[in-house]
């Protein structure tokens, strides 16, 4: 990946910040996420965040959320194995889209965390994708969608079959991803406030997770995990009392 495209996409998932490096965290040993708090002072939400993500997901109230409505139709330019996962990045535009709270969201890139990060009561399901976006004030949304063991999964398929294999490598996609049928046709989610799941932790960060899983066969999810050294999970956090809603 050339030095202005790896950098974008860092600064896009909030990873780096002023004097941080790719490299001073990692999912293993002494960066791992229960020490990231201590490996920068940029870092320091990692540790001391009272708002932060995952979650794991229950004792949840019902209310009326707005439906999403996302509107996702243009495919991925490329894809990146960025070391810690593998990133689908989009040409910024309103024709992927969503609005949350009135505002419009524009999406960014996707990854996928193995095993899933978020729980729901306890369970860990065996991936989930991450949609970011952002909003004219900087802000950021994350959709999040599980998938469970099965069925192949078609259009997960034409994105691994471009896959990279090793770390820093980026390619462009030669066919086109319909990101709109990699969300569940029920549009039913949870809803709650909290953070980057990666270094500086950052907090502020919608979170809406998708509550129907999607399917990817067992080849598709080791073709996955063959390419990433480690499980790329950080463990849920404490909720410290938030709410999280349906």
């Amino acid at each position: 990946m050339n030095r202005l495209l790896r950098s974008v996409t860092f600064l896009t998932l909030g990873i780096l910040s002023a004097g941080a490096t790719a490299n001073e965290w990692s999912y293993e040993g002494a960066s791992a996420p229960e020490h990231w708090g201590e490996l920068s002072p940029d870092y320091f939400m990692c540790s001391k965040g009272m708002n932060q993500s995952p979650v794991d997901i229950t004792t949840v109230m019902k209310t009326r959320l707005t439906p999403l409505k996302p509107r996702y139709s243009q495919s991925p330019a490329s894809l990146s194995h960025e070391g810690f996962t593998v990133m689908a990045n989009f040409a910024a535009s309103s024709k992927n889209s969503v609005k949350i709270d009135g505002e419009l969201f524009i999406l960014q890139q996707l990854h996928f965390h193995a095993p899933s990060e978020n729980t729901l009561a306890g369970k860990h399901f065996p991936l989930e994708m991450h949609l970011v976006h952002r909003n004219a004030k900087n802000e950021t949304a994350v959709l999040a969608v599980m998938f469970d063991t099965g069925k192949p999964n078609p259009e997960l398929q034409k994105l691994w079959h471009e896959m990279p294999r090793e770390a820093d490598e980026t390619v462009a996609l030669a066919q086109d991803v319909d990101i709109s049928r990699l969300l569940p046709a029920r549009n039913g989610y949870y809803r709650f406030s909290g953070s980057l799941t990666t270094p500086p932790c950052t907090e502020g960060v919608r979170w809406l997770v998708m509550k129907a899983p999607l399917s990817l066969s067992a080849e598709q999810l080791e073709t996955l995990t063959r390419v990433l050294p480690h499980e790329n999970n950080r463990p849920v956090q404490p909720r410290h009392g938030r709410l999280i809603v349906e």
